[in-house]
């Protein structure tokens, strides 16, 4: 039987190796894997002239606030957003959602309502909050692939938690094989702060910085380091902004203890100084840091030291922001970013500091597909795998501008960047679903994903 789709004449870019040849796909599945310019039978053949081939994207900290908060976000425009980005699988977080999913009722709810809305895969996590620890058992069998946690305030719905609760939490992913995504600043130093410098009446942007100082970061990073050592739980610490944070996380992994780290493409492309240009648009948390520091990141990046890139897409409606055009504590922290994730890592790691292609295939799909429990399915250019793939033309210098933008709320503090390096087509279980500019799948062609397999990283 003849395969349906033969991608030929690509650079094949896998979490291993870079090589001239093509993929093959038999229904949803990668059948083979050419090596060279082999002639094979199929429906349909594609000549990608030498283009880029690589694995889909699995973004593992993005959201999209449905149900409850719909006009910020969606499960609809949020995976369009995605699969415009490169992004065949995302990773989508407990809360900024009405109610929150931190018990298996609100889990359910998720998914009935957003069953009929993606146009890529999804997989959830589940919440770690200061009363639910009883809850977690009935998460984990639905098919979560982690729990988010706060260490300092993250909202009235979702109850950051303290020491107790991570130590305790953490314990409970040892049995059951999951793990903890920790938001890793300390609370009472960030209060503490944040309440002087209001006092003080400080209202500009860079009060926002000064009120979540590295410090600040790290000495969370290094706590729950060790609870995750003292328990043999599994901690993999979210937006890492601190070069200092993620040698932490090195050296403690190398100590044998079950620690990974994410940062984001907005900690490795805006510094401060667009941040405060930028204003409201950029405001996150961990915020944006110095230049001296995003080109400290790099280097970790270059050296290994980050496990997983996410985006960390986090959006809302301009009014949110808006608040905090002349009080920046009054603006929505989060940034709209995963329709951008891939192409920053393309122009900034790749094309300007000589990221190797095959560090990027780890960090952005076959690290957080094995991290998350859903490799081989997800993850990989190998036989037996889903055909999730992204073609990319490298070369290609352009620039975003907001109609170009799939979100809900058409802003981004992206917007008006020029990159080198563009996604051209998006395919998912072998299906186009983003070709020349648009979106050419259904709502509900996504499917969901569960953890499949236990933590072993």
């Amino acid at each position: 039987m003849s395969a349906d789709l033969y991608l030929k004449n690509a650079q094949v870019v896998t979490h291993t190796e870079v090589f001239r040849g093509g993929v093959v796909v038999t229904g949803e599945k990668i059948s083979q894997v050419i090596r060279g310019n082999d002639m094979v039978a199929a429906a349909e053949v594609i000549d990608l002239q030498g283009k880029l081939l690589m694995p889909g994207v699995v973004d593992g900290h993005a959201h999209f606030n449905e149900p409850g908060r719909e006009h910020w976000e969606g499960y609809r425009t949020g995976t369009m957003a995605a699969a415009a980005g490169g992004v065949t699988s995302v990773l989508e977080m407990p809360l900024n959602s009405t109610p929150p999913t931190t018990n298996l009722i609100a889990l359910d709810h998720k998914r009935q309502v957003v069953a009929d809305q993606a146009v890529i895969d999804y997989a959830n996590w589940g919440g770690l909050v200061d009363n639910n620890l009883a809850d977690l058992e009935d998460m984990n069998r639905s098919g979560v692939i982690g729990y988010k946690a706060f260490a300092s305030a993250s909202g009235v719905d979702f109850a950051r938690l303290n020491d107790d609760l991570i130590f305790a939490g953490l314990g409970k992913m040892r049995e059951l094989g999951n793990l903890v995504g920790l938001h890793a600043e300390n609370e009472w130093v960030c209060s503490y702060l944040g309440k002087q410098l209001q006092q003080a009446g400080r209202i500009d942007r860079a009060a926002w910085c000064e009120s979540r100082p590295p410090f600040a970061e790290l000495e969370t990073v290094q706590r729950a380091s060790y609870w995750a050592k003292v328990t043999g739980g599994n901690l993999h610490i979210v937006h890492v902004s601190i070069p200092d944070g993620l040698r932490a996380i090195a050296q403690a992994k190398q100590a044998g203890v079950h620690v990974t780290a994410e940062t984001c493409p907005h900690y490795l492309y805006f510094d401060q100084a667009d941040y405060e240009r930028l204003g409201p648009s950029a405001k996150c948390a961990p915020p944006i840091r110095s230049r001296e520091n995003v080109e400290a990141m790099w280097e970790c990046v270059l050296s290994g030291l980050v496990d997983t890139i996410g985006s960390d897409h986090s959006p809302c409606n301009w009014e949110e922001k808006e608040k905090g055009l002349d009080n920046i504590w009054n603006a929505w922290g989060g940034i709209s970013g995963i329709q951008s994730l891939l192409t920053v890592m393309l122009s900034e790691g790749v094309n300007k500091r000589g990221l190797s292609l095959e560090a990027l295939a780890r960090m952005l799909s076959f690290n957080p597909a094995r991290l998350f429990g859903l490799y081989p399915k997800k993850g990989a250019i190998q036989p037996g795998a889903d055909a999730d793939l992204v073609i990319v033309d490298l070369n290609k210098e352009w620039t975003l501008t907001a109609d170009q933008l799939y979100y809900k709320n058409k802003f981004s503090a992206y917007v008006g960047s020029t990159f080198k390096g563009q996604v051209l087509r998006t395919l998912v279980r072998g299906k186009t679903v983003f070709k020349e500019g648009k979106i050419v799948a259904e709502p509900g062609y996504g499917q969901l994903l569960l953890r499949s397999t236990p933590y072993n990283y």
